[in-house]
């Protein structure tokens, strides 16, 4: 948790580096959320389907230039995978609705390019902070939870690519569709054999000031 609140303070600071180094009329701090529809790439021994969960936090863009720019954004995001089945250790196999959720602090550096006025495309690193992680059969309502030892220890770190596309309005509204394709495996080579990784498609609001 220590190196998670250092690591956001850097980022904040770096914003604030950012902005001072910038024309700070052109600079911009906002907030944004949205759905997460989330999963994993990997291993297909473990039948799953996609968690429906939540994103929100705060960006900052500073252009550099008429159609460039760099966006670092703070979010809280909802990840992880609803069970169907796991055969490889006959640990879940149901058709409720278990969820085995993945919550991060994520921390993506873009790089956007603007094809038309409002309209751009960004891409670039992220990193995530595992902040949460249990099963839960019961994810709409208080209680539900299992012991999420059943499962591998997951990491704690995990990197990842985003990409995607934003149309921003004159009044600062945007909206936005995004896809975060996950670069480091979810659990432990010490605890699993198992080789999966996040892939999160996002899809949100925000509002730059």
């Amino acid at each position: 948790m220590k190196k998670l609140l250092f690591t956001a303070a850097l980022a904040v600071l770096g914003l604030g580096s950012a902005h001072a180094q910038a024309d700070s009329d052109l600079v911009q701090i906002g907030v944004k959320g949205g759905v997460n529809f989330s999963n994993f790439t990997g291993d297909d021994s473990w039948d799953s389907e996609s968690r429906t969960s939540f994103n929100a936090g705060f960006v900052a863009e500073v252009p550099f230039g008429e159609r460039f720019s760099i966006q670092p954004e703070v979010l809280y995001s909802g990840q992880g995978f609803d069970i169907k089945q796991i055969d490889q250790d006959n640990l879940f196999d149901n058709d409720e609705n278990i969820e085995y959720q993945l919550d991060y602090i994520q921390i993506p550096v873009l790089a956007k390019i603007y094809l038309i006025e409002g309209l751009n495309v960004h891409a670039g690193p992220q990193i995530g902070f595992l902040i949460n992680d249990e099963v839960d059969y019961q994810p709409n309502s208080d209680g539900g939870d299992i012991n999420s030892d059943l499962l591998p220890e997951p990491n704690d770190i995990d990197f990842s690519i985003a990409a995607g596309v934003e149309y921003k309005f004159d009044n600062g509204f945007f909206i936005q569709g995004r896809y975060n394709h996950g670069l480091s495996k979810i659990f432990s080579d010490d605890d699993s054999g198992v080789d999966i990784k996040n892939s999160v498609w996002q899809a949100g609001v925000g509002f730059m000031f």
